[in-house]
């Protein structure tokens, strides 16, 4: 199971960010007194500043100052819930689960099963991959009724090398539905962005969002 996670991630973002805009706030603050000293110190006597427009100065560095408050609290509820986010799905690592994806990894010998979801009937459907060099397999599903979809893909049979390869579903009904292959979840990391990134057989890395389905660990997994 690995699963990356920096340590006291969610502390250390929330103080980095609580200190970065505590310093700008009080920054702000301290130059605004200055200003508004200045601004007293030099109004024409004879037509002095009226203080409703120092109240509204001052309201306005008070709504400042809540809003970077509250985008520094904000900033430190996301970091603890992409932390929370990893420790969950890493979790789930040794798990089968099924990514909607645009490409498979094919390793030139091992099935690899996918399924798509046709929103209409279809006379003739097929699953094309596409290589690299422009080579085209064709998976051939036959006549589907709409609604879920399962296929396999078997190097061996289809005589498909390794490589990693470019899907989508050709039908009568001339509509694109997506595709998902099923891979075993091999390991979660928040990347250097701060986003959370899986890495799942078959796939590669993808984004959490791209999980359709977890189908629980296998009986190899488990031992």
């Amino acid at each position: 199971m690995a699963v990356s996670l920096l340590n006291n991630s969610a502390n250390g973002a929330a103080n980095t960010g609580t200190s970065v805009t505590g310093n700008a706030a009080s920054a702000s603050s301290d130059m605004f007194t200055k200003l508004l000293v200045a601004q007293i110190q030099n109004q024409d006597p004879l037509s002095p500043t009226d203080p409703s427009q120092f109240v509204q100065q001052l309201t306005q560095l008070s709504q400042t100052e809540a809003l970077q408050s509250l985008s520094s609290l904000t900033s430190a509820n996301s970091s603890v819930l992409q932390s929370m986010q990893v420790l969950s799905l890493g979790a789930q690592v040794g798990s089968d689960v099924m990514a909607e994806t645009s490409s498979v990894k094919l390793d030139g010998k091992t099935a690899v099963a996918g399924q798509t979801t046709l929103g209409a009937s279809s006379s003739a459907t097929n699953v094309v991959l596409t290589g690299e060099d422009g080579t085209k397999y064709t998976v051939k599903l036959g006549v589907q009724a709409p609604g879920t979809v399962p296929f396999t893909i078997d190097p061996a049979a289809l005589k498909i090398p390794a490589g990693t390869y470019k899907m989508a579903v050709e039908t009568s009904s001339k509509e694109t539905p997506p595709l998902d292959i099923q891979g075993r979840l091999n390991s979660v990391r928040l990347s250097a962005a701060g986003g959370v990134v899986l890495s799942v057989a078959n796939v590669g890395e993808i984004a959490p969002t791209a999980i359709t389905a977890f189908n629980g660990k296998s009986a190899s997994a488990i031992q």
